[in-house]
């Protein structure tokens, strides 16, 4: 009996040891992989927001899908413009003189590729809706508005990421404590997200030290 005793306290032991472990070791784990996976998704955005920043100068709004996205990347150009400050003499009836007006002068200097211009010899803009690691292939969500503001109709997106598929598998206490953070050095929200439906915005929700690993 005393054996069988020892036995059960040993392994009570080791269970209660195993979850002290846990309870220390479980959260700094869960900050390593939220980081790696965070990182690889809002460097998806900012593509993303990139794309969609060079599909609003050339067509006046934003891309409402990724096909059409992707194919203005693919084979869309800008303009290259060139301004200068110039003046002319215009006879004044009032006056009965010349006056000097000033004006601006736009000169098209010629057009280069989008493609080029944001990804080089990179075709990663044709993945650019794929989520790194997704269990079921889910897709980044997008959309494209033109709301009301003080008269203006202003164009907006909107893209993101729900954290509760960047962390599938990670422990339901520890994501749900995610989805709920609200602090100036997290992923504040339920979702990765760049622009805004609401507001004139095309800022991402992320702090800047994701900004660092990015550029690294």
């Amino acid at each position: 009996m005393k054996t069988i005793i020892q036995i059960v306290l040993w392994i009570a032991c080791i269970v209660f040891g195993y979850l002290i472990y846990k309870s220390v070791t479980g959260p700094i784990e869960f900050n390593k992989v939220k980081q790696e996976r965070y990182a690889k998704v809002i460097a998806k955005l900012k593509d993303i927001r990139n794309s969609q920043e060079a599909y609003k100068t050339v067509n006046g709004k934003y891309a409402a899908d990724f096909n059409k996205l992707v194919s203005f990347v693919d084979t869309g150009n800008y303009t290259i413009t060139q301004q200068r400050d110039s003046s002319f003499m215009r006879y004044d009836k009032v006056y009965q003189i010349d006056m000097q007006v000033d004006t601006v002068i736009i000169d098209t200097l010629g057009t280069i590729a989008v493609r080029d211009s944001l990804f080089k010899n990179d075709d990663r803009y044709k993945t650019m809706m794929e989520i790194p690691g997704a269990a079921s292939g889910e897709k980044v969500e997008m959309k494209a508005d033109i709301i009301d503001k003080g008269g203006y109709k202003a164009p907006v997106f909107e893209a993101k990421v729900a954290k509760d598929i960047i962390l599938y598998d990670q422990p339901k206490d520890l994501l749900a404590k995610e989805k709920a953070e609200a602090s100036v050095e997290e992923v504040n929200g339920p979702a990765i997200v760049v622009g805004s439906l609401e507001e004139v915005s095309t800022s991402g929700n992320w702090p800047p030290i994701y900004d660092k690993k990015n550029e690294q």
